[in-house]
């Protein structure tokens, strides 16, 4: 029994996790390092993310400077950013690469927002897909008699708690994201 609702627990952390990863990846108005984890350059023979590369900072709140430690990379890097298409112009000056933030107009806020939204309910379908695979295992287990149907009911119980919390917690992240998005 225990281990049913350490599972569930455990595949809703995961989808949550997977959902913050993914909202970190979303551009606000503000600068931030972590547009770069996926970029990528092949550094001798091997793909590797540019933040093993440089010195990533954000002097100002809209602007992020990438210093590369081997120079030879710096062009490699800025093919690199605009491939990722990230919505932003690198400008390479031969030692830094400089990543200016545009405020986003409101019509682009607004369709972040409805993509931010897409990305928590599919998160929720998929926080509510576990309960019902979970529900199916307890029912089984159940079937065939190897917990009491007063078990049963309180795992059930249980599980669906379970869900309620982590639905809260993709519903507070979305909406952190959203005012964080909205704010100019």
């Amino acid at each position: 029994m225990e281990n049913i609702k350490q599972q569930v627990s455990d595949k809703m952390q995961k989808t949550l996790d997977s959902l913050l990863h993914q909202f970190s990846k979303i551009r606000t108005g503000r600068a931030s390092a972590s547009i770069l984890d996926d970029v990528k350059i092949n550094y001798y023979g091997q793909p590797t993310p540019v933040k093993q590369l440089c010195n990533i900072s954000i002097p100002e709140a809209r602007l992020i400077v990438v210093q590369p430690w081997d120079k030879t990379t710096l062009a490699d890097i800025e093919k690199a950013i605009l491939a990722a298409n990230l919505g932003i112009t690198p400008e390479n000056d031969g030692n830094v690469i400089r990543m200016p933030f545009q405020p986003l107009t409101e019509e682009k806020r607004k369709e972040i927002v409805k993509s931010l939204k897409k990305m928590a309910e599919d998160s929720r379908v998929a926080i509510r897909n576990i309960r019902r695979d979970s529900n199916e295992d307890v029912k089984k287990s159940k079937k065939d008699s190897e917990i009491s149907e007063d078990d049963e009911k309180k795992l059930l119980k249980e599980i669906q708690d379970t869900t309620d919390d982590w639905i809260k917690k993709v519903d507070e992240a979305e909406k952190v994201k959203e005012k964080e998005i909205l704010e100019i």
